[in-house]
């Protein structure tokens, strides 16, 4: 059985709208963690994430399950069509390995990033820096309007 979704907020700046989920916490690098059972952690891009780096064709962790992690240490990469980028883990403590929506379809990542497209999972602590639904609206808002500010000279 399918647990109920979580309560969204609706969020929309400029052209980027999206729901974004209650019950997990955000980082500045566009990042989502949700505590699933007693200190596991799923990891995930934020629907910001997927959409700068476009179509996600391939992944690769460079640590393996059972490996000890610490916030901010990269753990891998992402190829996207627009971009290829690092994976850094934002939790400290135990990578448990990637999300199995990911491994069966890596589109998971950008169709449902909220859901089956988790990225990891890592036994331990998130980043202590990491901010709730309402702190990453204040991140995605300052995001944005730089985005503007460098596109069109005004926000």
């Amino acid at each position: 059985m399918t647990p109920p979704a979580a309560p969204t907020i609706p969020y929309r700046r400029s052209r980027f709208s999206t729901p974004l989920p209650v019950d997990r916490r955000y980082t500045a690098a566009h990042y989502w963690v949700r505590e699933e059972t007693q200190g596991i952690w799923r990891v995930g891009f934020t629907r910001f994430a997927t959409r700068m780096l476009g179509d996600l064709v391939e992944y690769d962790f460079s640590v393996a399950a059972g490996d000890a992690v610490q916030v901010g240490e990269e753990i891998g990469s992402i190829e996207g069509f627009k971009a290829v980028t690092s994976l850094f883990s934002v939790a400290e403590g135990e990578f448990l390995g990637a999300g199995d929506g990911l491994s069966a379809d890596i589109t998971a990542a950008e169709s449902d990033p909220y859901g089956r497209g988790w990225l990891y999972a890592v036994r331990g602590r998130p980043d202590p820096q990491s901010v709730d639904v309402q702190g990453y609206i204040a991140i995605l808002d300052a995001t944005i309007d730089r985005m503007l500010e460098t596109r069109y000279g005004t926000t």
